[in-house]
């Protein structure tokens, strides 16, 4: 053996006996160093090497079927908006090839900046609003795989030109407000259908409008979270929107015109003539009543199991509205509508705005109670024109109007 040639990574070998069979060199390769800018030595400390490093088996890389289920159930790759982005990936086509060209897509997961860019061009040419386009956005790069996200600055910088040429973009759309002289008609139709599931829809219209809850905050209460006394209704939070991680006790007093006390206790007696005392307050009803399991919902919402989904209460707050023969004035009627009601009732009563902030748990110093509910019931309320004398022209004066 010409040792002059020997390669020097040898040294590093092991010599492994096989029963009986000739020695058999096993090469293992050398430590690398393993450093960072974040790498911090203490004095005397060696350098850090991949020799170092904790020796990973398979169990190490697996979690459990419930782990995985739940990881699946909160998955942001599940999302509309990133639904919708998939199919639109699935349906491009290259320019090249011209508009009758075959659809030769582009990758959803992970997407290129190119791709998210694009796409960001895309909800723009529909006109969607600026906040809608933004939550998009934000969910669809969620859903990238660590380290393998899009660059937003080149979206941002469509956006910032979509902002300043489309004003209208910027403009919010308010749902119609269900004041209590709509949503008393609403909760009297409901039940007036001697059915179950009128009896739940009063129950939500109910509680919607005295907590000021978000849709989602509806559907996602749990019986064990509530307290009905004689006078009110306790409703435990875990979190909200903008109290996230800061578990809440909300005390809703009752009132002869909502009677949620009764309302909600009537639907809970429902339920538990069934059986049920546990899990979701509101759920999906089969037609003879019988509150849905999830074996019977399997099929059509897997998702949100026997919890009801956001949309639901958006549908059925439509439904009532129409039923109970009520006109809007163009604004979207929606379940946001129950907030914005009382809201808006709250305001109009004369409520402040720290009142308004704690009634619908907006963050301290929002500007949304001052400025969406407060501060239009006060513009409507006066008008500067009051002060100038109504002009009443003298018979014969050019300047009255003629019949």
């Amino acid at each position: 053996m010409n040792h002059d040639t020997f390669d020097e990574e040898v040294l590093d070998a092991e010599l492994v006996e096989d029963e009986g069979e000739a020695l058999a060199v096993v090469q293992e390769p050398a430590p690398r160093i393993v450093v960072d800018q974040h790498t911090i030595l203490h004095p005397g400390q060696a350098l850090p090497t991949t020799a170092d490093g904790p020796r990973y088996t398979e169990l190490d890389l697996r979690v459990s079927p419930e782990t995985s289920a739940l990881l699946k159930k909160s998955d942001p790759a599940e999302t509309g908006p990133m639904k919708a982005f998939r199919e639109w990936c699935a349906e491009q086509r290259d320019e090249q090839d011209g508009e009758e060209g075959e659809a030769t897509g582009r990758v959803p997961v992970p997407c290129t900046t190119a791709t998210f860019t694009e796409y960001s061009r895309h909800l723009m040419a529909k006109g969607l609003q600026v906040s809608t386009i933004k939550n998009y956005m934000s969910l669809i790069r969620t859903a990238m795989p660590v380290g393998k996200k899009p660059d937003s600055s080149e979206y941002l910088q469509l956006l910032a030109l979509y902002r300043k040429e489309n004003k209208r973009a910027l403009k919010v759309k308010q749902a119609f407000p269900l004041t209590l002289p709509y949503v008393i008609p609403m909760i009297q139709k409901a039940e007036a259908s001697g059915r179950a599931i009128g009896i739940r829809d009063a129950a939500i219209f109910a509680l919607g409008y005295r907590m000021l809850s978000r849709s989602v905050e509806d559907v996602d209460l749990l019986i064990e979270d509530l307290t009905i006394l004689d006078d009110r209704v306790l409703v435990w939070l875990a979190e909200d929107k903008t109290h996230k991680g800061e578990p809440q006790t909300l005390v809703l007093r009752d009132r002869p015109d909502i009677q949620l006390v009764p309302r909600m206790r009537r639907w809970l007696q429902h339920l538990a003539g069934f059986g049920v005392t546990t899990g979701p307050v509101f759920r999906h009803l089969l037609k003879n009543g019988e509150p849905a399991s999830t074996e019977t919902r399997e099929r059509t919402a897997t998702e949100r199991g026997e919890h009801l989904r956001p949309q639901t209460i958006n549908e059925r707050v439509k439904y009532w509205f129409a039923k109970a023969g009520l006109v809007g004035d163009g604004r979207p009627i929606s379940s946001h509508g129950l907030r914005a009601g009382a809201a808006t009732d709250l305001a109009e009563a004369g409520a402040t705005d720290e009142e308004l902030e704690e009634a619908g748990r907006w963050v301290k110093g929002s500007r949304i109670p001052r400025e969406v509910y407060v501060r239009p019931v006060k513009n409507a309320k006066k008008d500067v024109f009051e002060k100038v004398a109504v002009f009443e022209p003298s018979p014969g004066d050019h300047a009255s109007v003629e019949s």
